[in-house]
């Protein structure tokens, strides 16, 4: 034992004690909020910035719903809080483009769409959109073709616009004033949720989203840094013959346990003083918006029990990868081969991370009980299921049993393939005489 805390406050001591890691536990929080928060921002600054209205429609329903769409996006443009602002000062903006509407025979739509785009490819407009009878009818669909087809959200305002212009016309033919029509096509709704939990209210459901995709990607970060840190340090101590020394004197069991437990404190005791700064800024923000009469967003409830469980996900989820990691480090002889040998085990942290979105728009799936069962990622899917809705005992109890099971089992197999791995230089094992190493020790 004596030993094992030496190996642990050596490795804990070594990291702590580190420029780098002073320097990433005080930037650490700016760096994660610039690439999350700064991404989300810049795409909604760039939505309000669109503006469609450089394009020509071919309207080949002759009911002028083709002027509507042009109209609608006209408005929109106009409203812009940036024209807007500009007029307010007394700063002109560039004139918007008009949006062309071709009236258009049924007949006449092939030789339209031939003209349209070649004027496209000439640089003429930007893009075109059909609209016929079938746009009139139940379905309302309707084609557009462009250099700019592929941006996401100037075709759902192309779209939008098309809906209410369908709106407006159908309301106008069911005998309501046009003024009335167009007013009603244009009616918005801004819904907030909250979710409620076995213990009552538990604050914004987008928060707690936002909350759970923080920790997912936190616990995501911490695992594989760290995890390869573990894998740096033993294949550094390999490939200098420290090993050699060490091993003397201590069991490679022992020191492969004081690695893991030491690097992994290093982590956590970083994760703790991120914590203690969230909740020190979250506290002064909520007490000067409240005192500033500011609306202030209420952050989700966590629990005891959820605190705890995600103390074990990450500990638990660190160890079951930082003894792969180790295995690695202990199987090769240069950075090179580690970072070949160490694929597939980053592939299971990213074959996680990937299903992280398509969890968070249905946290209750299928998809997401089952990524938060198996061992490789209930790490950071569980965290993430937890964080955006109530999660069975049983569920928890389940995926904590898997992980621990895992842990062990990879901290046996790691064990072993260290022990022989650590003095063996040269070519990287194969597989067959891995499970050699295995038996052997």
């Amino acid at each position: 034992m004596d030993r094992l805390m030496a190996v642990i406050k050596r490795e804990y001591l070594e990291r702590v004690r580190t420029k780098w890691f002073i320097i990433s536990t005080i930037f650490g929080p700016v760096f994660l909020a610039v690439i999350m928060v700064l991404p989300g921002l810049l795409t909604v600054r760039n939505m309000r910035a669109i503006q469609v209205t450089d394009f020509r429609i071919i309207d080949a329903t002759g009911s002028g719903l083709g002027e509507r769409v042009a109209r609608t996006l006209r408005d929109r443009a106009e409203r812009d809080p940036a024209r807007i602002a500009a007029a307010e000062a007394g700063t002109a903006l560039d004139q918007l483009a008009e949006t062309e509407v071709v009236p258009t025979p049924a007949d006449g739509v092939a030789a339209a769409e031939s003209t349209a785009t070649a004027d496209v490819m000439a640089g003429v407009t930007r893009g075109y959109m059909v609209i016929d009878s079938a746009t009139l009818s139940s379905t309302g669909k309707a084609r557009y073709a462009g250099k700019n087809a592929s941006s996401i959200a100037e075709m759902n305002q192309i779209e939008a616009a098309l809906r209410g212009a369908l709106v407006s016309q159908r309301l106008e033919a069911a005998g309501i004033n046009s003024v009335r029509a167009d007013s009603i096509s244009r009616v918005r709704a801004d819904m907030e949720t909250e979710r409620i939990t076995s213990n009552g209210r538990g604050g914004s459901g987008l928060v707690s989203a936002i909350f759970g995709f923080v920790i997912a990607f936190l616990l995501y970060m911490m695992i594989i840094l760290y995890g390869q840190n573990i894998l740096r340090g033993v294949l550094e101590e390999k490939t200098t013959r420290v090993a050699e020394v060490v091993i003397s004197s201590i069991s490679p069991e022992t020191l492969l346990a004081g690695k893991v437990i030491g690097v992994g404190a290093v982590g956590l005791t970083q994760q703790l003083i991120w914590l203690g700064f969230a909740v020190g800024i979250g506290t002064y923000g909520m007490a000067m918006a409240t005192a500033s009469g500011a609306v202030a967003f209420t952050l989700p409830t966590v629990t005891v029990f959820q605190m705890v469980a995600l103390i074990l996900y990450f500990l638990l989820g660190y160890t079951f990868y930082a003894a792969l990691f180790a295995a690695v480090g202990a199987m090769c002889s240069s950075q090179e081969e580690a970072a070949q040998a160490s694929q597939p085990v980053i592939m299971l942290l990213v074959a996680a991370v990937i299903m992280v979105q398509p969890i968070m728009t249905n946290p209750t799936g299928t998809l997401g009980t089952v990524m938060s069962i198996l061992p490789f990622s209930s790490p950071i899917i569980m965290p993430l299921v937890m964080s955006g809705t109530q999660v069975p005992a049983w569920q928890i109890a389940t995926s904590l049993g898997g992980l621990l099971l895992a842990c062990l089992g990879a901290i046996w197999v790691s064990a072993r393939i260290y022990r022989v791995g650590l003095l063996m230089t040269g070519k990287r094992p194969s597989m067959k005489e891995l499970m050699r190493w295995i038996r052997y020790a």
